[in-house]
């Protein structure tokens, strides 16, 4: 190609032509990417530095991510915090009232009431997990939250544990002790019999008997204990011995004057013997205890009683006696007075009225199942009075407490309550804080990648407006170029027509 001479302006045109082609090549990948650096032969400056600050921005985008994961962490452990502290407030209400009912039932249901809600605390510490991560399970579930690409910034959210409420570090609240029930029994028997003492009135002297002397001694036994009562000197009249008689547990007489008759009446134990004699000490006659001189002694065997006998038919029960049911916190849970007409029947249904306490009948023992402590009083002290030797008639069912049978027990459970409730709000604080670091520095990140990607933008971005303009002048350029290279050619073919 040597061998082809060109003349300057055809050379200079193609020059030109070439130059303009180059700067348009330029500019159409300019306008293609819309970058004016696309490799480090552009510009190597502002190419690798370019790839610095976006390379920078990649990382903070990566730990972006992990920090709005953090957040949602930490956001459910406030929730958690939040449902957890108005259980606590319930439990706190659960005791309240508590404290204001004196019943020991009531209050062991509260304590029931109160220990689930301590199982629902635990249940919905463990169901605060976000993604496996829990901060409210303790060990193992530390969160740490990193801000930068070299992780010299971080932060680590450290967890409690409410999965356990007993934990002394945690909520402290212990279950509340549920209470063992207890079980007891009393007998309802009777029977009756009479001592004759023919031709005596109630004011009488006995020694007025053929068969009755002062020094006499007057024997009552159950079959174990006997008592005894020394005519003219413990019993001189007729009143006498009738009050004596009535004096003995479980025992209940009277004299009618219009048949000379003690009648005498027994409520002990069923099967109980009782039997009355008089010796001759004085020097009198042995006697069944009445005018008949004998050595066998007046016998009473109690037999059981029906379900629709009286209750004054036994002897431990008299018309206007007062029946009490009260628990062991002595709150009064039943009551009932016995009038002429009230039946074993009527006894049960009131014993099985009392909430915590159901009793059954049969062979004349009323058995009793307490949830709590009961006891049964009478305001008549021949009340379930079974033997001579027995002093209290009263019938206990002695159950192991729950937690809440004493206010001291109750104000100490409000007590841990209150603290647990300040607990709660410290690690809602804690969380809190933790949540809010973690947000300011997310939205930091998310400004300084930003930042990062526009100054990269700035040393890589083409402008599209410019690039648009330069690709118009050179086409411009393009086309005067050609036009000059034709004019070029036609000043050299002008020369051939000299030869024409």
């Amino acid at each position: 190609m040597s061998d082809i001479v060109l003349s300057s302006a055809v050379r200079d045109n193609l020059l030109s032509l070439k130059s303009t082609a180059k700067l348009q090549s330029t500019t159409q990948n300019r306008l293609a990417t819309g970058l004016k650096v696309n490799s480090a032969l552009d510009n190597p400056n502002s190419y690798f530095t370019a790839a610095s600050l976006n390379s920078r921005a990649g990382d903070l985008s990566n730990l972006l991510d992990n920090m709005g994961q953090a957040v949602q962490t930490i956001r459910a452990a406030e929730d958690g915090i939040n449902g957890i502290t108005k259980l606590v407030e319930s439990a706190k209400a659960i005791a309240n009232q508590a404290l204001q009912n004196q019943s020991e039932y009531q209050r062991k249901v509260f304590a029931q009431q109160y220990n689930n809600v301590l199982e629902q605390i635990e249940d919905l510490a463990r169901d605060s997990d976000y993604k496996g991560k829990n901060l409210l399970a303790g060990i193992g579930n530390a969160l740490e939250v990193i801000f930068n690409e070299n992780s010299s910034s971080n932060l680590t959210v450290e967890p409690v544990d409410f999965t356990d409420t007993t934990l002394e570090n945690g909520l402290n609240l212990q279950d509340l002790a549920q209470g063992a029930g207890a079980t007891s029994s009393f007998a309802v028997a009777a029977g009756v019999t009479t001592l004759e003492l023919t031709g005596l009135q109630a004011s009488s002297n006995l020694s007025d008997l053929g068969t009755w002397a002062n020094g006499d001694i007057v024997t009552i036994s159950d079959g174990t204990t006997s008592q005894t009562f020394t005519v003219g000197a413990t019993i001189t009249t007729v009143q006498d011995y009738v009050n004596a008689i009535d004096s003995m547990g479980g025992l209940k007489a009277s004299f009618d004057e219009a048949t000379d008759e003690i009648s005498i009446t027994s409520g002990l134990g069923t099967g109980v013997t009782l039997s009355i004699s008089k010796d001759n000490s004085g020097g009198g006659s042995a006697t069944d205890g009445g005018v008949t001189a004998t050595v066998s002694p007046t016998t009473l065997i109690t037999s059981a009683m029906s379900s629709t006998a009286t209750l004054i038919s036994s002897g431990s029960f008299v018309a206007g006696d007062i029946l009490y049911i009260a628990d062991g916190n002595g709150f009064e849970a039943a009551s009932i007075e016995i009038d002429d007409n009230t039946t074993v029947d009527d006894l049960m249904d009131l014993i099985n009225t009392v909430k915590g306490l159901d009793g059954s009948f049969s062979a004349g023992s009323i058995s009793l199942i307490g949830e709590v402590s009961f006891k049964i009083t009478s305001t008549n002290t021949d009340f379930n009075i079974g033997a001579f030797a027995t002093t209290d008639g009263t019938v206990n069912l002695t159950a192991t407490d729950s937690g809440f049978k004493d206010d001291t027990d109750i104000e100490r459970t409000l007590q841990a309550v209150n603290a647990a409730l300040a607990e709660l709000r410290s690690s809602a604080s804690s969380f809190g804080a933790s949540l809010s670091t973690v947000q300011i520095r997310t939205d930091f990140t998310e400004e300084l990648i930003n930042t990062l990607e526009v100054g990269a933008g700035n040393l890589t971005i083409a402008d599209m407006n410019e690039e648009g303009a330069n690709m118009l002048a050179l086409q411009t350029r393009q086309q005067l170029s050609s036009t000059a290279l034709s004019l070029a050619n036609q000043a050299q073919q002008s020369v051939l027509s000299l030869f024409g």
